[in-house]
């Protein structure tokens, strides 16, 4: 396919947002590991005026088109939190999708990178829809098996064409695999956990779903102090995380998220959820007419989890909080009839975590990449 033929569009009609959240079913239409979105869950996502992420930075979408037929799409990003964090000036790409010719991935990519170029920027990092605290990383590795909740899916080429591209690689995210029948969660493991909770001062207890309001603010007061030496991390405001909360808390198991207290205070916070993608992957991406129907009832056969955050206040490590947090999850894990768990993402630079995890006997199933290049 000729370059030239390949024209890019920005989205600027409903028509043209509609035909941006519907091309992935175009790309994946014979992969079985893949897991359709829900539509509205998209829309809403790529709503400017609903998404909390656009109050402070911003994005323009553009749609691949060649004789008519969309060919690819993409994201071109400016987080502006991100770049006053960590003292950066890039922009970002993501919602990248392409059909397998690397013309339309490079005009894509062109796309992109102009967009940044306009912006004064002096590099582009992706895959990320939107930041770090969304889907991001390209999958490279474990194309076997379908993503967890809230991780990303793509087709092998998309490595081969970033690379072409000139992107090379800034991070990679790992993610690991947990079988609860082959975990070593050992006696003694237990037993030190058991001294732990019966000599420290720190409280353990799961989130109350009947305060939601109240456990939320709690959240708060960990979560970006919890990460915020985490290469990359981003601090959510505190409405980003109040939306994040709205779409996660109905599908929470209490028995899986828990706090941890020192004199009635937050200091640590450890979110396991079940993984919804079991019966997402029955849905066709549509709630309705029947979707909700269908959706309640796999609900209920979904025997898998990801463990998504566990995080505690710097000068309350070492204590062993994170091995409470473990121990807690695994055996209640076992006790709700999960069997199967994936603990991510972790960065292959965090050593006391992967090597916690490592030692528990989890392994590493699926790498994902986060790509940059200089404009």
């Amino acid at each position: 396919m000729s370059d030239s033929t390949i024209e890019v569009i920005p989205v600027s009609t409903k028509k043209d947002m509609k035909s941006f959240i519907k091309f992935p079913w175009k790309i994946y239409k014979n992969d079985p590991m893949w897991v359709p979105p829900l539509i509205s869950q998209q829309k809403a996502m790529l709503n400017k005026k609903k998404n909390p992420f656009f109050e402070h930075s911003e994005a323009d979408f553009f749609i691949a088109k060649k004789g008519g037929e969309i060919v690819g799409t993409i994201a071109a990003i400016l987080n502006n939190r991100h770049n006053q964090i960590h003292n950066e000036n890039i922009g970002f790409f993501g919602f990248f999708e392409t059909i397998e010719d690397f013309t339309v991935a490079k005009k894509l990519l062109d796309t992109a990178m102009d967009w940044a170029k306009e912006k004064n920027l002096d590099s582009v990092r992706g895959p990320a829809s939107y930041s770090q605290n969304d889907v991001c990383g390209l999958l490279i590795d474990g194309f076997d098996t379908p993503p967890a909740i809230l991780m990303a899916h793509n087709p092998k080429y998309y490595q081969d064409f970033i690379e072409k591209y000139g992107f090379g690689k800034a991070m990679d995210l790992w993610a690991y695999f947990m079988d609860t029948g082959s975990m070593k969660m050992s006696d003694r493991m237990i037993r030190v956990v058991g001294k732990i909770k019966q000599r420290s001062k720190c409280t353990f207890r799961p989130i109350n779903k009947k305060d939601v309001k109240n456990e939320v603010n709690r959240v708060k007061l960990i979560y970006n102090n919890a990460w915020e030496k985490n290469w990359g991390f981003v601090p959510l405001t505190d409405h980003e995380i109040d939306h994040l909360a709205d779409e996660l808390v109905p599908i929470l198991d209490e028995n899986l998220v828990y706090f941890a207290e020192y004199n009635g205070e937050p200091i640590g916070f450890s979110l396991a959820c079940p993984d919804v993608n079991q019966a997402l992957a029955k849905l066709n991406g549509r709630l309705f007419p029947f979707g909700l129907f269908k959706l309640l009832y796999h609900m209920k056969k979904i025997n898998r989890l990801r463990v998504i955050i566990m995080g505690v206040l710097p000068e309350y490590r070492n204590l062993g909080i994170d091995a409470v947090f473990y121990v807690d999850t695994y055996q209640n894990a076992i006790a709700k009839g999960y069997n199967w768990g994936e603990f991510s993402w972790i960065l292959e630079t965090n050593d006391p975590m992967n090597t916690a995890l490592k030692n528990m006997g989890a392994e590493v199933y699926k790498t994902y990449r986060l790509f940059q290049k200089k404009c």
